[in-house]
């Protein structure tokens, strides 16, 4: 097996050399001896992709859900295995699958290497294995990222500046939506796709039960102008959000999203890129190997 440790990961972060000999005693101490590559973030894909063909039989991201989300994209449809080191903030992808979060815990679930084959969400033949998004959530992402960049700010001021930036000029989207062949015409200032079945509270993201159900997760709100999102965000905030109330939800195994404008910023698992509608989005059932825990194996 071959570990790709993300040197960027916030719990490798500060000391990668650190966390690269930690990881390297746990396994040893479990009689194990992978080889262990510490990648800067931008570096991940390519080392994933070398791994992938040398035809590695277990390929373990050490990182958050960017690296797992990159790693994964590389391994589905390969039969080649993943497993998890959760070194991420969020960590929701091994979360869900009740890895356990801390290192040790971590470790003794590769070692022990109980597989699960778990869904994928594919747009445009880009893969995700948590969820894709339109609307404000991306361009916030976008130009918070870009802030940290060019002007050097803070993670928490650079999120503050967009999100007044995006809420003062974001435009509406004007959507044609065909869920399962069922036609839908919407304005709506987000859309979320999850791979399987979220639940919501307030504007974050829940948990999810499942990874195999086949099925990608819909949510768009049903408030269109800025007095109806406004309302929306102060019900988000003093978590008074119902489903049936604010959000439209459907579940689906294949949605096609139309527009008039010739892109749509797009965010997958946290990245963002431009994207040329029709967005067509698939759920790929079982395409993924995960090694989990004994009780989620299947």
């Amino acid at each position: 097996m071959v570990i790709i440790l993300n040197a960027s990961a916030s719990s490798a972060a500060r000391d990668p050399s650190d966390t690269r000999s930690k990881v390297s005693t746990l396994f040893g101490a479990a009689g194990a001896y992978p080889r262990i590559i510490v990648a800067e973030g931008k570096d991940v894909h390519a080392i994933a992709c070398q791994a992938v063909a040398a035809n590695e039989r277990t390929i373990i991201a050490g990182g958050g859900d960017g690296t797992v989300s990159t790693i994964g994209a590389e391994l589905a449809g390969t039969g080649i295995t993943m497993g998890i080191l959760p070194l991420g903030t969020l960590n929701h992808f091994a979360r869900d699958l009740r890895i356990p979060l801390d290192l040790e815990g971590a470790v003794q679930t590769v070692v022990d290497n109980h597989v699960a084959a778990v869904d994928v969400g594919e747009v445009n033949d880009r893969i995700f294995v948590n969820n894709s998004s339109l609307g404000i959530y991306p361009h916030v992402v976008a130009l918070r990222e870009a802030e940290q960049h060019w002007l050097k700010r803070g993670k928490f001021r650079a999120n503050v500046s967009a999100i007044i930036h995006v809420l003062r000029r974001f435009q509406f989207l004007d959507l044609r939506i065909t869920v399962d062949g069922k036609r839908l015409l919407r304005r709506t200032p987000f859309i979320f796709i999850g791979n399987n079945e979220y639940e919501m509270t307030g504007f974050r993201v829940g948990r999810r039960t499942r990874l195999n159900a086949g099925t990608l997760s819909v949510f768009l709100t049903d408030r269109t102008g800025w007095p109806g999102l406004l309302e929306l965000t102060v019900e988000a905030l003093f978590r008074k959000l119902k489903h049936g109330r604010n959000f439209e939800i459907y579940s689906a195994e294949e949605i096609c999203i139309e527009a008039r404008r010739r892109r749509l910023l797009v965010a997958t698992d946290g990245e963002v890129r431009w994207m040329k509608p029709p967005l067509h989005y698939r759920v790929r059932p079982n395409a993924l190997r995960v090694v989990v825990p004994q009780d989620r194996a299947g």
